[in-house]
């Protein structure tokens, strides 16, 4: 392998009939790729297995949705298992750009102290608005946090600060990974140059509300738990190593927050489900919450019955 032998790492949770494109893109320009199913059904994960053999990348298939954390560490031990000196991260919704991967290490070669440099992450557009999202800088000009899909690392960082957190399973992996880094000495980066198409959430039209113009991510309910729970362990793990970072992602994960509950529909269960995340992240409860569709779905059947009797 070489210095700069690369391979991509794409989790697949469902699927589109846009994702076989999608992938084809990501394989053409890096090395090797695997792809982390999780837990797709028959017919959705049918065309990536046969793309697999015609196109020549790994897959490996889970037989349930394991998180996009632990899917992660999958796909990145098996690269390094390969021998790749640096992997590549993508979700299924991303749409890489011509020539991604060399203006990522164009970014790198250039860095001024590159042998630090854990993480790099391109510039993210959103293929629907143009608009790119706000990123907050830190003295040594990268940015604080960033997103996993498009994130290149070399994989030495992972024998420096171990793997993803799997106990997250989902949100809030992406910025306690970068904490992570800056926590060791190690710098996060990226490159102006390198375009992922990329839509947080599921926005739709802009809403306006006194005066303000907005547009509402509309996550599901399930997501709202995640994010509100992994959010606060993530403030009270870090806030003390990095507490003004601390506090403008605070500030901004609340005006995501109220974004939600004031343009998006189910207001009501996904404040259930913010407010349940909120508790067991206060109470220290991770992983995967089993219970948790059971839980909402039993917030709506007594919403509805209160209705019909009222």
């Amino acid at each position: 392998m070489t210095a700069q032998s690369v391979c991509a790492v794409v989790v697949t949770y469902h699927p589109s009939g846009s994702t076989l494109e999608k992938l084809s893109k990501i394989l053409a320009q890096v090395h090797a790729m695997v792809v982390v199913d999780n837990g797709s059904n028959a017919d959705e994960i049918g065309p990536i297995r046969t793309a697999s053999q015609s196109l020549g990348y790994q897959l490996i298939e889970n037989r349930e949705n394991l998180g996009i954390a632990e899917a992660l560490n999958q796909g990145v031990r098996w690269a390094r298992s390969k021998g790749y000196s640096w992997v590549i991260l993508f979700d299924q919704d991303s749409t890489i750009t011509d020539g991604f991967i060399a203006h990522m290490f164009a970014a790198w070669e250039s860095h001024r102290d590159r042998e630090r440099v854990a993480s790099i992450h391109p510039k993210y557009v959103d293929p629907e608005t143009g608009n790119e999202p706000r990123v907050r800088r830190a003295k040594d000009g990268g940015p604080v946090v960033s997103i996993t899909s498009g994130q290149l690392l070399p994989s030495w960082i992972f024998d420096k600060i171990g793997y993803f957190a799997s106990e997250y399973f989902i949100d809030c992996v992406d910025f306690e990974y970068c904490f992570r880094i800056r926590a060791a000495g190690y710098l996060v980066a990226d490159s102006r140059d390198a375009v992922l198409l990329h839509a947080a959430g599921h926005a739709r039209r802009a809403l306006r509300f006194l005066g303000f113009s907005f547009r509402p991510t509309h996550h599901s309910a399930t997501r709202r738990y995640y994010m509100s729970r992994n959010r606060l362990v993530l403030y009270r793990k870090y806030f003390r190593r990095f507490p003004l970072w601390v506090l403008q992602s605070m500030y901004d994960s609340l005006r995501e927050t109220t974004k939600c509950f004031i343009g998006e529909q189910e207001r009501a269960l996904k404040f259930r489900s913010f407010l349940l995340g909120t508790w067991d992240g206060l109470t220290g409860r991770m992983g995967k919450r089993n219970d948790l569709e059971t839980f909402l779905n039993q917030g709506v059947v007594c919403d509805t019955r209160a209705r019909k009797t009222s």
